[in-house]
């Protein structure tokens, strides 16, 4: 990949985190979301191209924010 850039690390424990990064792969611009296993990638994760990371987006929005309005219910 690309013109590789960490969007975020977000840990779970000592040995994991999830790795957000965008990069240029096969001449697209993707969005990689991938687990990290003591520094290293695992097979566990998504890449998408930005067109459908934007969709991604809003169903991930969707979710939070129905999960958020039945915890307040």
């Amino acid at each position: 990949m690309n013109e590789e850039r960490v969007i975020a690390r977000i840990p779970r424990n000592a040995s994991d985190e999830l790795v957000i990064r965008t990069g240029v792969y096969w001449n697209l611009n993707i969005l990689d979301i991938r687990w990290y296993k003591n520094g290293n990638p695992t097979q566990k994760g998504c890449r998408v191209n930005m067109d459908e990371a934007k969709h991604l987006l809003r169903a991930i929005d969707k979710a939070v924010n129905n999960n958020d309005k039945q915890e307040n219910d």
